[in-house]
């Protein structure tokens, strides 16, 4: 007696999964035994919300549940754009929106001319879709151009002259149409207009670039706009890359080694050994990678070795800066907190020209032995807002224990406990100086606990005032 087919659980895989089960003929009886049971089952699915799968050649269908209708609105958008960049190379990219206008206007007149019998409706239609295509195959054809872009200079000053110089070549063997160039400068964008170039032609203009306030300045990349005179193409290509312009903060120039602040301390040894410094300390074997000019060849020749001097450190002074960018600490504000930046960049500038070392922490900005571009590119891009004093001082003690001067760049606001809790990081023997920036009170000098508290209303009065600070 034949038995039927065995019916699969409710969660079996369905479709092209399936394996394939060698059963003999049912019988009768057990074919509508199954057939209840598979009812049964599908019923049960229905009934649990399971979201089925339908298998058909070439395609995937689901069937209408939650996020489907987003999902077949995703794949069609998808297969559409697919569609356009693959079959059409991308050309219907170029029409405009007024141009998709005239073409659908102009298929709908012509049906309603054909309908109504309207001659006038479809000269109307014929004359709009006539348009569309002349202006489409104006658009047509490489329209190659080459589009330099030279920013100088690339690090400025607040207030300094700063111009962008744009030179677009037509290199195909056409002449181009007049198009236009868009060119991003800042949150803001300049619209240069092109004439119509032949081929090899150029086509130069210069732009200004302000420099109001300290910041980075993104220009470009350019990008070229081609179309029809009516608009109704529009094709655009972009060149190049973006390139940023550092707007510095102000600074003056101090007097070198005319006031004590960055004066050298010099000749004060320390237990370090170094193999590049004044101080002669001894003399050892030699070692691979030691410099041959410090090679002592007397004392080689006498023990048959090779002999190298070593030296020991002595001390040199390095610069510790600290500046608040806190707005509320200051009177005038974010005004005064650019002049204390502003002071700061001054010194740090100084003393990398004397060829010492200093570093300078300011909020979010760190700089520590380096050039002066690099210092002056990163208080370029400090935010003002809220700062640690005291974990900023640690910073510089952290990097630089070694320093011999501490300064602090504050407002009045800045409590004096506050700014004895960031000096009072430094070791003892560090000369300390605390810089208030207040426009309402006179320039001056004064000690208060151990302190040098110095008082400025203008960032010019910064060189003159220094002058007394003479460490004890």
């Amino acid at each position: 007696m034949t038995q039927g087919l065995p019916t699969p659980p409710p969660d079996a895989p369905r479709g092209r999964g399936r394996v394939r089960q060698e059963a003999q003929p049912p019988g009768p009886g057990a074919d509508s035994d199954a057939r209840l049971e598979q009812m049964a089952a599908a019923s049960k699915q229905r009934a649990t919300g399971t979201r089925r799968t339908v298998t058909l050649p070439g395609a995937s269908v689901l069937a209408v549940g939650q996020g489907a209708g987003r999902a077949v609105r995703h794949g069609v958008a998808a297969t559409d754009d697919r569609v356009r960049r693959t079959w059409f190379g991308g050309r219907l990219d170029w029409v405009t929106s007024l141009g998709w206008t005239l073409l659908g206007m102009g298929v709908l007149l012509w049906l309603l001319g054909a309908l109504l019998g309207w001659v006038e409706l479809t000269v109307i239609a014929a004359t709009a879709l006539t348009l569309v295509l002349v202006c489409v195959l104006v658009s047509l054809g490489r329209h190659r151009a080459d589009v330099d872009l030279v920013v100088e200079p690339l690090r400025a000053q607040i207030g300094d002259l700063a111009q962008g110089h744009l030179v677009l070549t037509n290199v195909s063997r056409r002449t181009m149409l007049p198009s236009l160039v868009r060119l991003p400068v800042g949150s803001g964008e300049e619209l240069i207009p092109v004439p119509l170039l032949r081929k090899g032609a150029q086509h130069r203009i210069s732009f200004p670039i302000p420099t109001p306030q300290r910041g980075v300045i993104p220009v470009g990349p350019p990008t070229t706009v081609l179309g029809d005179p009516i608009g109704i193409t529009r094709r655009t290509t972009t060149f190049g890359t973006q390139q940023l312009m550092h707007v510095h903060p102000r600074h003056v120039a101090l007097e070198s080694g005319a006031h004590g602040l960055l004066r050298d301390l010099e000749g004060e040894a320390t237990p370090d050994l170094s193999m590049a410094d004044i101080s002669f300390h001894a003399l050892r074997e030699y070692e691979p990678g030691d410099d041959r000019r410090h090679v002592h060849w007397r004392s080689s020749a006498r023990h048959g070795k090779l002999l190298v001097r070593q030296f020991q450190e002595t001390r040199r002074s390095h610069l510790g800066v600290v500046v608040d960018t806190d707005p509320a600490m200051y009177a005038g504000g974010e005004g005064d907190v650019e002049t204390a930046i502003a002071i700061g960049a001054s010194l740090m500038v100084r003393s990398i020209k004397d060829e010492q070392e200093a570093t300078i922490v300011c909020n979010d900005g760190f700089a520590s032995r380096t050039t002066v571009p690099l210092v002056l590119d990163t208080l370029t891009t400090v935010t003002l807002g809220r700062v640690d004093l005291v974990r900023s001082a640690r910073a510089i003690c952290g990097h630089a224990p070694d320093s011999s001067v501490a300064v602090l760049c504050t407002g009045p606001g800045r409590a004096f406990l506050e700014i004895q809790q960031c000096l009072g990081e430094f070791e003892t023997e560090v000369h300390k100086v605390a810089i208030v920036v207040d426009p309402r009170e006179r320039t001056g000098l004064r000690r208060l606990r151990g302190l040098s508290v110095v008082t400025v209303s203008d960032l010019s009065d910064l060189s003159g005032v220094l002058g007394g600070l003479v460490p004890a």
